[in-house]
């Protein structure tokens, strides 16, 4: 039989032995919640450097600068809509060996593959230097180093006729598109990387309103994705129609790495003012276009790789570039970034 005293004594000890094993639970739990593996909490990089994949002089702007002869070129809107985001851009070169594609990877924090019109057959172009990022990013992710590409239109085409394998007859359709659409989401686009945290307001205008600017003449359809078993790694989110009613895939995702693509032209509601294109402008049409790079940038974001230092990184940035005013010409973009001006080879006597 237990007395008064012992009994009341008796409970004083578990309640102090309980009182001491919440305290430390509480200890721990608390530095758990501060003292993250890396895994877990990865850190965020809030000085990302993006890569733009510059392509073939197209055969307009060509015609317009013949005495200089430029090898390749970027759209400015493509840097501005990075810039907008909150990174700086490195142009990436056309024509170069695998290493120096590998060496430049290593040192910025993802690549946007942009939209344009060349052709995905030109010896050491843009689909060949678009194979070996798209390869090497691969490789980065698969050793847990995260690395994202984004690609538009044509760099959407692109990271799909990579993945299916690049082969004579390309794995895309003809489709052309040259109206702005609405995007018609998937039931389960909200289990997305690129939509999950959408805000339901942007998803909404995304839905409703034509602000998605389409212009094309190829797209993907769900075909491209069957006949090459490719709905097992790539998830789509939405579709569009073309000018003739054709469905076609508008967004996708990379279900195993964060590669992700957009038919639209989220960069033109914001920065290219052709008249005769009657592109959307409204505050609404740039928000949520506004959306697609934010989210790009938010995922580079946890890419850690860096510049040796300030110097060599200022003498990759796309500031040591003057872009041109283009849309003066007649071209359809306002600005464009020119590169490495073909050599001619001069005869001596």
């Amino acid at each position: 039989m237990w007395m008064g005293g012992s009994l009341t004594n008796w409970i004083a000890m578990i309640t102090m032995k309980l009182t001491l094993l919440l305290i430390v639970a509480y200890f721990f739990h608390c530095e758990g919640a501060v003292i993250t593996s890396s895994e877990e909490q990865p850190a965020i990089n809030n000085r990302p450097i993006i890569g733009i994949l510059s392509q073939e002089q197209s055969f307009y702007l060509q015609g317009k600068y013949p005495k200089e002869n430029y090898t390749s070129y970027i759209a400015a809107s493509y840097v501005k809509a990075i810039e907008a985001s909150g990174a700086r851009v490195v142009p990436i070169l056309i024509g170069k060996n695998r290493e120096y594609y590998r060496d430049l990877m290593s040192k910025i924090n993802g690549v946007l593959f942009p939209g344009g019109a060349t052709y995905f057959n030109q010896s050491n172009g843009y689909a060949d230097a678009g194979q070996h990022i798209y390869e090497i990013a691969q490789e980065f992710n698969e050793a847990d180093d995260y690395f994202p590409i984004f690609g538009t239109c044509l760099g959407f085409e692109l990271l799909i006729i990579l993945a299916s394998g690049r082969r004579e007859k390309e794995n895309r359709i003809q489709c052309n598109s040259s109206l702005s659409r609405p995007l018609n989401f998937t039931n389960d686009f909200r289990d997305s990387k690129m939509f999950k945290n959408a805000p339901q307001d942007l998803v909404d205008l995304l839905a409703y309103y034509d602000i998605t600017v389409n212009a094309h003449q190829f797209c993907i359809v769900d075909e491209n994705l069957k006949n090459f078993n490719l709905n097992k790694d790539w998830r789509v989110t939405s579709y569009s129609n073309d000018d003739k009613g054709v469905q076609f895939i508008a967004t996708i995702e990379n279900k195993r790495y964060p590669f992700y693509g957009v038919q639209f032209h989220p960069e033109k509601n914001s920065f290219e003012w052709k008249q005769s294109k009657n592109y959307p402008h409204s505050s609404d049409a740039v928000r949520a276009n506004r959306y697609f790079m934010d989210f790009f940038l938010n995922e580079c974001r946890k890419s850690s790789h860096t510049f040796r230092n300030v110097d060599e990184e200022n003498e990759y940035l796309i500031y040591n570039y003057e872009p041109k005013f283009t849309g003066k010409i007649g071209s359809q973009y306002e600005q464009c970034y020119f590169f490495e001006p073909r050599r001619h080879r001069h005869c001596t006597v």
